[in-house]
């Protein structure tokens, strides 16, 4: 059977599930509900441990809990279960058929020393029913994904057993064929560098927790590898095929609990991890010249890595393949893997080591041009969200925007390293600079923040004049006749009292208009950054940016002294019972996407959108800082 329950080592942390509706897994309507309203999810433990089951419609998050205890005989008392960004109370209408679930613990009831008890009698029940390899979802880009599962499984039926891969910073395993020719590499999530069961000694977080970059959490790159290859359009950059599987072997990794040292055991067990197709090559980019890379080729791996903002583009997960053939003397093509490291949950500096590349300052071709007008960065949020429930939306908002800016920029004219340069940090000594895509991200909500200091300005305004009308004509008609009196006693502009409090409503409203002149006169109302007037349509000039972190961070501590009305972030809010996992903690963030709701948002896109091409003209016109940027270089390779 898969998985044996008993072979459960990770028991002193409870368990994480999640529920489903059954037919809105698909945007292709390939899934049909089930007529007896039942749907499969895989949960996962934040040590790792995966236990496949199907709910019906009474389930609830206390009745999944109380499953899940009964199956692995854990305390669930103290637990949150998370889906994406949620985490959930009762209602479990938001996850999907299909949806891998983590169930996270506050504080253990247990040492972890406890041994783990096995169900008995009717507790089987909940035994895993999965089988050995079970793709997570249904699109039908999986079709070719499916294919290599079938092979895979013929040949661990005849005994051919994977094989560990030695390199990288992350547990990783060759799966053969019954020819013994490898066909696929599978990552678990819980052997990525600092999660529980790394086998290369890089330990000491739990899943959801900041990882190797802190914009990435830990458990969550393979989700990201089955994204960048869904957002490959008709294979239009050779990723390979890749899915999200839930996999059952012996040869996976477990940690000790206590000691951290590698636990061997022969015993089956459950592992949700990505499976890559295995692309046979003769060598990765770092050991071959990249004059002899086709253009074509460069353009298009560079489109993807733009649009989901890949911080870990290096040579080394560049694959190269000789073509073979006549008149293919010295040709090759090139295959894009591991993209654990893209759609970060902020904008952060991406490595795009074609930056400098000579095939990266031609233009983009005609065909390129008109895939990239074809581009729809909101349906390709919906076609992730349906695919991939657990993806968090600070992750689709990187998407949006960086395929927005990539538009933009290619119908401007400008060229593949242009853009590149434009999204990418400069560091000076000791000190990272935002990019330039960051600094007009950091006008656009400047922007967004006046105008709602003005819209906020002339409400409080408008309520003062009515106060000051009604104040009016409440005065009782005795005073008339010493109204002279009064003034000469009261000083200027002083009327209506309540409850001995003089109300000074008209020099409050003089003094706003004293504020509006010197705005008008090119004054900022939050200080500390140049405004070099508008550029078209109230647009200001966004070469004028302070540029420096010192300054960004001092504008926004101003902003928040001013008063200025804040709503919830976006995904802050509460749907249906269920509240938000807190946001990553700052590292380097200029800009952050979250904290707006849908209609700041879509307000802040306009601005973006408008403030682009000044940014464009000042490329072209070598404003842009040109020099060579140093770089920290990031060769995280799982």
């Amino acid at each position: 059977m898969y998985p044996d329950l008993d072979t459960c080592l990770h028991d002193e942390m409870a368990v994480a599930t999640f529920k489903g509706p059954p037919s809105e897994c698909c945007g292709n309507g390939k899934m049909e509900r089930k007529p007896s309203g039942r749907r499969r999810v895989f949960v996962q433990t934040e040590t790792g441990c995966v236990l496949g089951m199907e709910l019906d419609r009474r389930d609830n998050a206390h009745t999944v809990k109380r499953k899940l205890q009964v199956a692995f005989n854990v305390p669930t008392e103290a637990s949150s279960l998370i889906c994406g960004d949620m985490v959930l109370k009762n209602d479990l209408s938001v996850v999907r058929n299909d949806s891998p679930l983590l169930l996270t613990r506050t504080f253990l009831h247990r040492s972890s020393s406890t041994p783990c008890l096995s169900p008995t009698g009717r507790d089987l029940l909940q035994r895993d029913q999965s089988g050995p390899i079970e793709v997570i979802g249904c699109s039908d880009m999986f079709s070719g994904t499916k294919q290599l599962v079938k092979d895979i499984m013929k040949a661990i039926k005849v005994g051919i057993e994977p094989i560990p891969i030695q390199s990288g910073l992350g547990g990783a395993y060759y799966f053969r064929n019954s020819n013994g020719e490898n066909v696929a590499i599978v990552k678990p999530t819980d052997e990525e560098p600092y999660a529980p069961n790394n086998p290369k000694g890089f330990v000491g977080k739990a899943l959801g927790q900041p990882g190797l970059k802190r914009s990435v959490r830990v458990g969550e790159t393979g989700f990201r590898e089955v994204a960048a290859y869904l957002l490959d359009h008709d294979h239009f950059a050779n990723v390979p095929f890749t899915a999200l599987v839930k996999v059952t072997h012996s040869i996976f990794n477990v940690n000790d609990r206590v000691n951290g040292s590698m636990h061997h055991n022969k015993k089956q067990i459950s592992k949700i991890a990505s499976l890559q197709q295995f692309i046979p090559h003769d060598f990765d980019a770092s050991d071959h010249g990249t004059s002899s890379f086709p253009v074509a080729a460069v353009h298009r791996i560079g489109i993807l890595d733009v649009r989901i903002l890949n911080t870990d583009r290096h040579a080394g997960n560049l694959l190269v393949r000789k073509l073979e053939g006549f008149g293919r003397f010295d040709q090759v093509e090139l295959f894009p893997i591991d993209h654990g490291l893209c759609l970060p949950e902020t904008l952060e500096d991406p490595y795009f080591e074609w930056i400098y590349w000579p095939q990266a300052s031609i233009p983009f071709s005609d065909d390129e041009l008109d895939y990239i007008y074809h581009l729809d960065p909101f349906r390709d949020s919906e076609m992730l969200r349906m695919e991939l429930p657990m993806i968090r939306e600070a992750c689709l908002r990187v998407l949006v925007l960086c395929t927005i800016f990539l538009k933009e920029a290619a119908a401007f004219g400008l060229c593949l390293a242009e853009i590149g340069d434009m999204m990418s940090r400069e560091f000076q000594g000791l000190h990272e600079e935002p990019s330039e895509l960051e600094l007009i991200c950091i006008e656009a909500k400047k922007l967004l923040d006046q105008e709602e200091l003005f819209s906020y300005e002339a409400e409080a305004e408008d309520k003062d004049v009515i106060q000051f009308q009604l104040d009016c004509e409440d005065r009782d008609l005795d005073f008339t006749t010493n109204i002279e009196e009064k003034l000469t006693v009261m000083p200027p502009f002083q009327v209506g009292a309540t409850n001995g409090i003089i109300r000074n409503t008209l020099s409050r409203l003089e003094e706003s208009v004293m504020e509006d002149e010197a705005e008008s006169e090119g004054e900022l109302p939050f200080g500390g950054d140049e405004y070099n007037g508008p550029v078209g349509n109230g647009v200001p000039n966004v070469s004028r940016l302070s540029v420096s972190v010192k300054n960004t961070r001092t504008g926004e501590k101003s902003r928040q002294q001013m008063g200025v009305k804040q709503k919830s972030g976006f995904l802050a809010g509460t749907s249906s019972g269920n509240t938000t996992v807190n946001e990553l903690p700052a590292s380097s963030c200029f800009v952050n996407l979250t904290d707006m709701d849908e209609e700041r948002w879509n307000q802040f896109l306009e601005n973006f959108q408008r403030l682009v091409i000044p940014a464009f003209v000042n490329c072209k016109r070598g404003n842009v800082s040109k020099k060579q940027r140093q770089r920290l270089g990031t060769s995280c390779q799982f």
